[in-house]
């Protein structure tokens, strides 16, 4: 049987101090989450950009470079590790980072861990072909137009993120199905035989490797139904083992841990362990 479960998110806390697409400052999401009861709580800025091809558009709306970004997540690390030490005794904070997957990430990816050694990672896919999809309708669908159809963009997706997951082995996998974003026929598409058979080579390197995956709140955050991990791929997730964890991905202090409690609710009733695992370094 288990314990009563703790509040927590192993993917979020984006502040407007360190991403452009998020608000308010990192010590007040902080001190949210204390405010909520959160006992744990990991903390996972995006990593900066490679260079300036591959900067977020509200980045250079902010006329930002990539050594710009590099040097504010510097500042990001040294910060958050300050806050760990100021509210230790009142909330555990772990030191992350969310991972993107453009050409090159891998060499990347390891200089930054390198560099900032991070407590753990989170394994995410945001890039199709160097094309960022998620950021809008228009680029979701200009990337299904250079992969050919919405088919041949999930069946991508499905194959970067498990190249990203052997290589990189993340402790946390990010919003699993966030290929879906835009998606109003998702459901009767991830159940498409070529895509599903990719969907559960994924799952298996995820549980071969003892990863974690995260219960991603942000759909819920944006009024849609279900989270990342839609309700059919979460089955697989259960069946096979997976871990799962919630990850509020709060882009500011009102986000901070919002739909936690739903998520503990539903990973419950499908019979989940609640029992978090602190996140490590796997690479």
């Amino acid at each position: 049987m288990n314990m009563t479960p703790h509040l927590i998110s192993l993917h979020g806390g984006h502040s407007g101090q360190y991403c452009n697409h998020a608000r308010d400052l990192l010590e007040d999401i902080i001190l949210r989450y204390i405010e909520l009861g959160f006992t744990k709580v990991g903390i996972t800025e995006h990593v900066p950009p490679m260079n300036d091809n591959f900067l977020f558009p509200d980045e250079k709306k902010a006329n930002l470079t990539a050594v710009d970004i590099h040097k504010r997540f510097g500042n990001y690390f040294n910060e958050l590790n300050a806050l760990k030490n100021k509210y230790a005794s009142k909330i555990k904070i772990f030191a992350g980072m969310e991972t993107e997957t453009c050409t090159g990430y891998a060499d990347h990816m390891n200089k930054l861990i390198s560099t900032f050694q991070p407590d753990y990672i989170v394994g995410s896919v945001h890039h199709i072909d160097d094309i960022y999809f998620d950021y809008s309708k228009e680029d979701y669908d200009r990337t299904a137009g250079v992969c050919g159809s919405y088919d041949a963009m999930y069946e991508k997706y499905f194959d970067l993120q498990y190249e990203m997951i052997k290589t990189l082995k993340p402790f946390i996998v990010g919003h699993f199905d966030l290929i879906r974003i835009y998606d109003e026929d998702y459901k009767k598409r991830l159940l498409h035989p070529k895509i599903k058979k990719k969907i559960i080579r994924n799952l298996t390197l995820i549980k071969s490797l003892n990863l974690v995956m995260d219960f991603n709140l942000r759909p819920l955050a944006r009024g849609e139904k279900e989270p990342y991990i839609t309700s059919s791929i979460l089955k697989n997730v259960k069946e096979m083992g997976i871990r799962v964890v919630p990850g509020d991905d709060s882009h500011g202090v009102s986000e901070a841990g919002l739909h936690v409690d739903k998520a503990i609710e539903i990973l419950t009733a499908h019979g989940f362990e609640t029992q978090w695992p602190d996140p490590v370094l796997l690479t």
